[in-house]
């Protein structure tokens, strides 16, 4: 059994009516007021993103935060800056997404078999949440991770969404240790789960060539073919 998109919309409901975070509030309300010229007819979302994809996912996409004038201005994770082409168009040629395109939230994108969310639901200054930020938007993930019976990998795109997702997923299930680390293409058993980590499709990432899109599409493969064989090594 999947979850619903009954048990999502709750949870998305939730999200997108918080206001824990006074720091976190005031940038998204100035984000919309002070718009980039290129969006300057634009309506900002300007509130909390909440998670998106396939309610029968068996890979989570798990991000840092929306981006000031990609996520929190268009509502939906990933949509709207340079991160999520890199992201959409690698769901793509992974079979994971309908389509590359990925510029607003009615253009047609589908996921299938992936949700994308995030550790933190705001885009916070400087794209840097504090700890404290990160803590109290937590629960939101939590409930996410444990609403879907059917993920199998969890990807972290970023040290920020790895230790995140690290500490989520702990609420739940058994904490590996040593913890561990962070790297592109880590991997890691946690409970029933495959943590796999990347570096985020950041501008600094893959203007640098930090990040290839091969590199993109190696984690991806790892995912697919991780999910199709059950986790059997023997079948990977």
């Amino acid at each position: 059994m999947s979850t619903t998109p009954t048990d999502l919309a709750r949870i998305a409901h939730d999200v997108t009516h918080c206001r824990a975070c006074p720091r976190l509030v005031a940038w998204l309300e100035t984000t919309a007021r002070d718009k980039r010229a290129a969006y300057a007819a634009e309506t900002y979302w300007a509130r909390p993103v909440p998670g998106f994809g396939d309610p029968a996912a068996r890979l989570l996409i798990v991000g840092l935060a929306p981006g000031a004038h990609g996520a929190n201005r268009t509502g939906r994770m990933f949509t709207g800056d340079r991160s999520g082409l890199w992201l959409y168009r690698a769901l793509h040629r992974a079979g994971f997404a309908n389509q590359p395109s990925y510029e607003r939230a009615d253009d047609g994108l589908e996921l299938r078999d992936a949700y994308v969310t995030a550790v933190v639901r705001c885009a916070p200054p400087a794209n840097r949440p504090d700890r404290v930020e990160r803590d109290a938007c937590l629960p939101y993930l939590i409930r996410e991770m444990t609403a879907f019976d059917t993920v199998r990998v969890v990807l972290a795109l970023g040290s920020f969404a790895w230790n995140g997702a690290l500490k989520a997923l702990a609420s739940f299930a058994p904490a590996p240790r040593p913890r561990p680390r962070f790297g592109h293409g880590a991997e890691a058993a946690v409970g029933p789960y495959l943590l796999l980590g990347s570096y985020h499709p950041s501008q600094q990432n893959t203007f640098t060539g930090k990040l290839t899109e091969s590199m993109f599409d190696a984690v991806f493969t790892r995912a697919r073919r991780h999910i199709d064989t059950g986790g059997d090594p023997g079948n990977e």
